[in-house]
């Protein structure tokens, strides 16, 4: 049994808020430090954060005293989850791992940096090796780990399993975003009721570049050659709460003689993680719909405490070989969810100290 006490920068934000949820009860890991701005430093928790889950605040959190995101005020953490915004991620999160302290971030910032694992780990497990090349510290105990955008997610976990069997040429996607993914206030409500919003900004870039690492290949110097396909998408937020659904058509390398062969290749696929039985990893990783009508957001993004990729309409394309629909729980799947299986796989995998 693992055990660890772990801090939280960006505590008061949105994604922080989810880390403290889905760790109130965590079975290796300990919240002893809470990090925001300057304007929450000193008061407690419930005095600094507007609190919006829909659970109560935590006891024992509550009480903590906010501090400034400074490794000095983190003595005692065995490393932090990051939930910081991108405008304060860069420099503070590097500040950590020079420090010593392992980050495992929700930040674009570091994403596509060579040394730093973007991690999913159904997708790309063995790329925490690519920590090993990293040098904030001289004797490595100071690292960065990253999980992707919330979209790059259920993307590149419903791709791994096709990519495996059949290759892939190209790929078009649509996703349509829940206003969550705006973080808190968010949408302003006359911009999103009743509405769509075909364009969400730095969306569209990261959905183009990042599944291409996470399907890539690890080489023996601890770099990973991309995976060499193109992506086009469009990203288009829409007035649900939680899920993001994506669209998704495929050119394939080897063409398949029926999609049954498709159906099967996704319904036998194993998760590479499926036997180290951590925590927050779902039983069914991927759970492929029969009903056209599914998977729908507000029925089945919290399946599997909100860890499971939903798929559906598969079927054959008319100008793409194959399409399909996927699912996944944006804050807690694609960010603080995501975040947390990574710090289990980096646990158990020895990377934690």
């Amino acid at each position: 049994m693992h055990s660890f006490n772990v801090g939280i920068l960006g505590a008061t934000g949105a994604v922080g808020q989810k880390f403290i949820r889905l760790l109130r009860r965590h079975p290796w890991f300990t919240i002893k430090a809470l990090g925001a701005s300057k304007r929450s430093a000193g008061k407690t928790y419930k005095q600094a954060a507007h609190w919006i889950e829909d659970i109560e605040l935590p006891g024992q959190v509550a009480k903590l005293k906010v501090s400034t995101c400074e490794p000095a005020h983190f003595e005692g953490v065995d490393f932090v989850f990051s939930g910081l915004d991108s405008s304060v991620a860069k420099d503070i999160e590097q500040a950590f791992a020079t420090a010593g302290i392992p980050v495992i971030s929700n930040a674009k910032n570091h994403r596509m940096f060579d040394s730093v694992p973007l991690l999913v780990p159904e997708v790309n497990p063995d790329h925490v090796e690519m920590i090993k090349s990293q040098d904030f510290t001289a004797d490595g105990s100071g690292w960065i780990v990253t999980n992707p955008n919330c979209v790059c997610v259920p993307l590149s976990m419903s791709l791994r399993p096709i990519f495996d069997a059949f290759g892939i040429e190209s790929v078009v996607v649509t996703s349509m975003q829940a206003v969550s993914g705006a973080g808190y206030p968010g949408v302003p409500s006359l911009d999103i009721l009743g509405n769509a919003v075909p364009f969400i900004g730095g969306e569209e870039d990261k959905i183009h570049t990042e599944p291409l690492k996470m399907l890539g290949t690890l080489n023996s110097n601890g770099t990973v050659t991309h995976a060499d396909f193109g992506v086009q998408s469009t990203a288009v937020r829409i007035p649900t709460v939680e899920g993001h659904l994506l669209s998704v058509a495929v050119k394939l390398k080897e063409k398949p003689s029926d999609i049954s062969d498709v159906q099967k290749a996704i319904e036998d696929w194993k998760s590479p993680i499926a036997d180290l039985d951590l925590p927050s990893a779902p039983k069914q990783p991927v759970k492929l719909y029969e009903e056209e009508r599914h998977p729908q957001p507000r029925l089945h993004s919290a399946r599997e405490n909100g860890m499971q990729l939903g798929m559906g309409r598969l079927r054959t394309g008319s100008v793409f070989d194959i399409s399909y629909i996927a699912l996944a729980h944006n804050t807690v799947r694609g960010a603080a969810g995501g975040a947390i299986l990574n710090a289990e796989l980096l646990a158990e995998k020895g990377y934690l100290n």
